[in-house]
């Protein structure tokens, strides 16, 4: 509790037990409790103002920490700060006293109303103001929570309990005795955990990146009209909030994109990703505030109504103790033991499970994510072995990192087995479907990846996997015109999942439309951030727009990010036009090192070897792993024998590793497959060239040029150097 009137104040001639006092200050009306003493409305008798006091219990006794923070807490100028002007000691008691605010606390707020949009951005814009302040004097709430800003009737945020939270009170939220607790099975520690960063959960000292975290967490709760996680409470909370990210909650169809990108970047889980200072949240609110943004879809300005936040919930059992544990204050002594206390004490809920599951599921290419939900599914599989939701769960978990930078073929294996069993569990279920799916479209049977996405969407029409699943088959596929219809379907029913912005501007780019291609991968960054693949995306497109210069600024905004092979991979290409082989070579290393690449990708590799024949003395070095491409690519060119960019590749490889008849077999073959693909055309020019055919590679370069491959890629290819000078060439 902190420094304020409520309308449930208690007088002190009402029987109320009240402490000793400072002498010259009279006690009138306890205002409320806190984890470490009580708060009152006091008279200051000799100054004639009414103040606020908080008494500080025995075994809470303030020591120079206390006395310090309260010191920095005073020499704040920054109005929204509840003033300190003292601390008394009448030789029993220590107390603290502090102005007067009146007002409703945010929580009592969201109890009782609906907030308007442009009224959630000006409070949390004002706290953010202030908080910048404070943490430019060095110090940290540690402790921002909705029951700790108080709104006065002229719409002020007053931020309370500021510099005495951080380390006295630290999870204390209510009036809630350890009897209690014992008794009724009740907990509240869930009124801070609620807005309690993930690190400092599990035990981290708070920084200015907690108080961003957790003035992110109000934001999303006035716009959401929820908190996070509103049913869950306790360990079980907490579980939740270290466990999954922000990128999973649920967010209203009318809130803004940017919006929503400010609540992920404050409540990323992981503190180094996060938004870093307040300044930055203090910029980006003044943007949204000052702009379009603060509408929503429909140009109302209303967010939806709040729920009522219902009165704590019993827990029981060996949580209820750890709970009077936690109120009792020995979280900090637990959290070193966080996750194993997790998965013992937690309590079990199926259904929650596979919610967080799933949850993690969506947001598959974030470090963390796949291995956060496989823990769920395998949670439910150690209970119910033969829950074929959770076997599906596995299976996608499998598919997903077949399909990300790993490809290695294991995980198709694994994803396969696990889809037959789901279904062998139950045939009726959709998400034993969509596994099928990923496991079918991955093998390139096409067909039969949207058979099985239309008979999860019959038995589902909403599910997100099966959508995104059928959208990425039809471009696999290259049945462009189905993969856009699809996809607009898709846009409309999940206008926040940034995988359809990919999807679409994949399609683009597979078309040369590379103006409505950027465009595309430019809104999936604004959708989510912090997903790398729309940077690699976005750069390849404006590589071949000839804007190298904002492709390298756009792949070091991504590496900021995480590091990842496609972004590498596009790096070590801009260098590589650019003749900077040495610095392309330590790229394309980069993309095929096992912490920072993707070891199992052939591309890579073939990316490197194309490189290193250009450095003296790395000969030998290029020809492994040139073996090293054609070894990865065999393995996939046999589950899809008519994939023409395969086909063609394989083409270059041979040729490049000097498997002459083999060469002229695959690119013959890729030109029938894809008779107007430009990229296949330049692939069996270069190759022809590299065999010494120079009168075919002409045309086929000439038909690559034709068909739009652009003509900087020709001429910057060091084995087409002789062909350029062949009065046969032609760039017209």
């Amino acid at each position: 509790m902190a420094a304020s009137t409520l309308p449930d104040t208690t007088s002190l001639s009402d029987s109320v037990p009240g402490p000793g006092r400072p002498e010259h200050y009279e006690l009138r009306a306890r205002l409320g409790e806190g984890g470490f003493g009580e708060v009152y409305e006091a008279w200051d008798i000799r100054l004639h103002r009414s103040v606020a006091i908080k008494t500080i219990r025995q075994g809470g006794t303030p020591n120079a920490n206390l006395v310090r923070e309260a010191r920095l807490a005073a020499s704040l100028r920054h109005a929204a700060f509840v003033k300190v002007h003292a601390i008394e000691d009448d030789g029993n008691n220590q107390f603290i006293v502090m102005e007067l605010v009146h007002g409703r606390t945010l929580k009592q707020i969201l109890q009782d109303e609906a907030i308007s949009l442009a009224t959630a951005l000006d409070w949390v814009s004002q706290v953010a103001e202030a908080m910048r302040d404070a943490h430019a004097s060095g110090l940290v709430h540690g402790d921002i929570k909705p029951s700790n800003l108080m709104v006065e009737p002229d719409g002020r945020v007053r931020i309370l309990d500021f510099g005495l939270a951080l380390r006295q009170d630290a999870l204390a939220t209510e009036t809630v005795s350890l009897g209690e607790v014992a008794a009724t099975g009740q907990t509240d520690p869930q009124g801070t955990i609620a807005y309690m960063a993930p690190e400092r959960l599990q035990g981290a000292t708070p920084d200015p990146r907690a108080d961003v975290y957790a003035l992110g967490v109000i934001l999303y709760e006035l716009v959401c009209g929820k908190r996070p996680f509103a049913t869950l409470h306790g360990l079980a909370l907490a579980a939740a909030l270290v466990q999954t990210s922000s990128d999973g909650w649920d967010y209203p169809e009318n809130l803004g994109t940017p919006l929503i990108a400010l609540i992920r970047a404050m409540t990323v889980r992981s503190p180094e990703q996060r938004i870093q200072a307040m300044d930055e949240a203090v910029r980006r609110l003044a943007k949204l505030t000052s702009g379009p943004a603060t509408n929503d879809r429909r140009g109302t300005t209303t967010a939806p109504p709040p729920r009522t936040v219902g009165r704590r919930s019993k827990v029981i059992g060996a949580v209820a103790l750890l709970g009077a544990a936690l109120v009792g204050g020995l979280w900090w002594q637990a959290a070193p033991r966080f996750d194993a206390l997790t998965q013992a004490l937690a309590p079990y809920s199926e259904a929650i499970e596979m919610e967080q599951a799933l949850a993690a599921l969506k947001i598959f290419d974030l470090p963390g994510s796949l291995e956060n939900a496989e823990s769920h599914f395998n949670r439910v599989l150690k209970r119910s072995p033969d829950n074929a939701a959770a076997v599906a769960g596995i299976s996608l978990v499998h598919a997903f990192r077949y399909g990300s930078d790993r490809e290695d073929g294991t995980w198709l294996r694994k994803a396969d087995a696990g889809a037959q069993q789901a279904l062998n569990l139950n045939n009726q279920l959709a998400l034993g479907y969509i596994a099928q799916g990923w496991v079918r479209d991955f093998q390139a049977r096409h067909d039969d990846a949207l058979a099985a996405y239309e008979r999860a969407l019959h038995l589902d029409p909403t599910n997100f996997f099966a959508w995104y699943g059928k959208v990425e088959a039809l471009r696999h596929a290259r049945r462009y015109a189905e993969a856009r219809a699809n996809i607009a379907q898709a846009m409309q029913r999940f206008p926040r999942e940034r995988v359809f912005a990919d999807a679409l501007g994949a399609v683009h780019y597979e078309q040369s439309e590379d103006s409505a291609a950027e465009q595309a991968f430019r809104h999936s960054i604004a959708l989510q951030p912090d997903a790398v693949t729309a940077y690699a995306n976005l750069s390849a497109v404006l590589m071949r727009e000839n804007r190298p210069d904002e492709a390298l600024r756009v792949l070091q905004q991504g590496l900021q990010v995480r590091p990842s092979a496609k972004l590498y991979g596009n790096l070590g290409n801009i260098l590589f036009l650019r003749g900077d082989y040495v610095g392309a070579a330590d790229a394309f290393r980069n993309a095929v090192s096992p912490t920072r690449g993707a070891p199992g990708v052939y591309l890579n590799w073939a990316n490197l070897a194309d490189t290193l024949l250009w450095i003296p003395g790395r000969g030998e070095e290029a020809r492994d792993a040139y073996d090293k491409a054609r070894r990865l690519l065999a393995d996939r060119l046999a589950r899809a024998p008519d994939d023409v960019v395969l086909v063609s590749r394989m083409g270059l490889y041979a040729a490049r590793s000097g498997h002459k008849d083999e060469a002229h077999t695959l690119i013959t073959r890729a030109m029938a497959l894809a008779p107007r693909n430009a990229d296949v055309h330049f692939r069996a020019g270069l190759a022809l060239e590299v065999l010494g055919d120079r009168k075919p590679a002409l045309t086929a370069i000439a038909t690559a040029l034709r068909l739009g491959y652009p003509v900087k890629y020709v001429e910057a290819e060091p084995d087409l150097v002789a062909l350029r000078r062949d009065p046969g060439y032609r760039t017209d």
